[in-house]
């Protein structure tokens, strides 16, 4: 049997790098994990031969983009699809529901977590952000070789049991993540934690070197209440024990200013959600480095608001996608929920023509920024020299690089054809086959 090349080239009618303009009739060479060249096709053919390289080449007739990353989700839920199937009155309706179908999974997290690891695959997810509040749920990106972050769920915790037992048991639990691909721990969000364990888990993930990610301002409760005395100076000296205990005692600070207040908000860390935020709490998060994971799908199910796209795009936020998990959105398609922020952007007055690659970029370079994977040696969602092979290939017709660009942000859902992880081909469809055979 004949070896095969060291060096593939994936070329494509479209490469859409990122980092870098998009490229009519485009290559990819890959050698090992890495990125070798892009470009033109003609150039990176050429190139290769000049120096006497041996390579196979695949060719795409459709696009071929980083692979995405998905900034949020909870593959350990992929088993509770059915809470998904109706729409909810509020994040209290859909709890009631998603409480039900949790009780009656059994020990069977860590099987959904890897059939939802799959599922990101077959999509074209190469990365991912993992919230696991199981333990049988915390190899699944390890064990399914996708990139990202396990970040290990903390919730529940009072004030007076955070004291005596929660610290020592939170820092056990996160010496059980994994390394590869990364780690790091999620305060579930303001309202399921007293102020101790918020003020705390910050300092222990970082004095750990891991990463941190919080759901916030994703329940009406999280807002600003201008009603209440949320121009209080003070209320930080009022004793409260929680976020709950603000709104009893009529303060109505919002959710993002009081974890920020924690110190919760970073460079290393980025948020889920990010709906009820307003202008004050946008520039906080700005000033902060801290990125937003949007998941309209899962809004939209649960009964919520859509989140401020077009505010976050136009005033600079960084921001991401993320699918959340099959309890509250329809797929783990990362492209069905980058359709809808294009309508909801528009629909918010969002016209300026950047907005397809703003959210693509959202999609892949955007999520690996949110998990710090952005730069160095282990670096994805986007095409360059030196960074991971992590590409997508996606059945969209290319008429011109701006239609084809649009095509896949409108109307991506269902259309990934190929996936490529560290190099590797991992998933094909059909009509893959029939065209690069």
């Amino acid at each position: 049997m004949t070896a095969q090349p060291a060096i593939t080239v994936y070329s494509a009618a479209l490469v859409l790098p990122i980092t870098a303009p998009r490229i009519r009739d485009g290559a990819v060479a890959v050698s090992g994990d890495k990125i070798l060249h892009v470009g033109e096709r003609e150039w990176v053919i050429s190139s290769l031969r000049e120096r006497g390289a041996e390579f196979r080449e695949v060719y795409w007739p459709g696009v071929l983009s980083p692979g995405l990353v998905n900034a949020h989700t909870h593959l350990q839920y992929t088993g509770m699809s059915e809470v998904a199937q109706t729409t909810y009155d509020g994040f209290e309706d859909w709890d009631e529901s998603f409480e039900r179908s949790y009780s009656a999974q059994g020990n069977s997290w860590g099987e959904h977590a890897d059939e939802g690891a799959r599922l990101l695959i077959t999509t074209g997810t190469t990365s991912a952000a993992d919230v696991v509040t199981d333990a049988a749920a915390i190899t699944a990106l390890h064990d399914a070789d996708l990139h990202g972050i396990a970040y290990w769920e903390v919730m529940g915790w009072g004030n007076n049991d955070w004291g005596s037992h929660g610290l020592e048991r939170v820092i056990n639990e996160m010496n059980r993540i994994p390394s590869l691909p990364g780690a790091g721990v999620s305060p579930h969000a303001p309202y399921s934690l007293d102020i101790q364990p918020l003020l705390d888990i910050p300092d222990i993930v970082r004095q750990h070197g891991l990463r941190l990610h919080i759901h916030l301002a994703e329940s009406r409760i999280e807002r600003e209440d201008a009603a209440t005395d949320g121009e209080h100076d003070g209320w930080h000296q009022l004793g409260a024990g929680s976020f709950r205990d603000l709104r009893s005692k009529g303060v109505g600070v919002s959710s993002t200013q009081f974890v920020d207040h924690l110190g919760v908000l970073g460079p290393d860390c980025h948020i889920a959600h990010g709906v009820y935020v307003n202008a004050t709490d946008r520039e906080l998060l700005r000033a902060r480095g801290t990125s937003v994971a949007l998941c309209p799908r899962s809004n939209r199910t649960i009964g919520l608001d859509m989140p401020p796209v077009a505010a976050y795009l136009s005033e600079g936020n960084a921001i991401s996608v993320g699918t959340d998990s099959l309890a509250s959105s329809p797929s783990l398609d990362l492209l069905a929920d980058v359709g809808l922020l294009y309508s909801v952007a528009r629909e918010q007055g969002y016209t300026a023509p950047n907005l397809h690659a703003r959210l693509f970029s959202a999609a892949t370079l955007g999520g690996a920024y949110a998990m710090g994977f952005n730069v160095g040696p282990q670096r994805f969602g986007h095409l360059a020299v030196g960074a991971l092979a992590d590409l997508a290939f996606f059945d969209v017709p290319v008429t011109s690089a701006e239609d084809g660009l649009a095509q896949l942000v409108e109307a991506g859902e269902g259309t990934c054809s190929a996936t490529v992880i560290s190099g590797r081909e991992r998933w094909s469809s059909p009509a893959w086959a029939a065209a690069t055979a």
